[in-house]
């Protein structure tokens, strides 16, 4: 996170929020975001929000699986992700991440399934 600069912006039961800066750190060779970087921050807001919903002493959350799709091109500015659950069981977790840019258009969608395991 302190690589990328992303920084958790909004926490509640419902959904965990969090920013990043489109700079020369998450640009692709064209000058715009890098896919890998929407899913970095998909995945940074996924397992925040899964590990929040476990008891930690107990248990920890991987990611297991993700898939993104990457709508429009951001060169510049912030973009905002915000992580919902769409399932929390016992031993998986599914999470939608959406990513937008600073005039509030879809960036990026993403799936996570995350792993629930016990703690060692």
């Amino acid at each position: 996170m302190e690589v990328l600069d992303i920084k958790i912006t909004n926490l509640t039961e419902d959904y965990i929020e969090a920013t990043m800066p489109v700079d020369k750190r998450t640009h692709q060779v064209y000058g715009v975001m890098h896919g890998g970087a929407s899913v970095v921050l998909a995945e940074t807001l996924g397992s925040m929000g899964a590990m929040l919903t476990v008891d930690t002493d107990k248990f920890q959350c991987f990611g297991l699986d993700i898939n993104a799709n990457h709508i429009k091109a951001v060169r510049t500015g912030r973009v905002t992700g915000r992580a919902t659950p769409i399932h929390t069981g016992r031993s998986t977790q599914v999470w939608s991440i959406e990513i937008k840019n600073e005039a509030e258009e879809l960036i990026c969608i993403s799936r996570l399934t995350v792993a629930v395991v016990p703690a060692k």
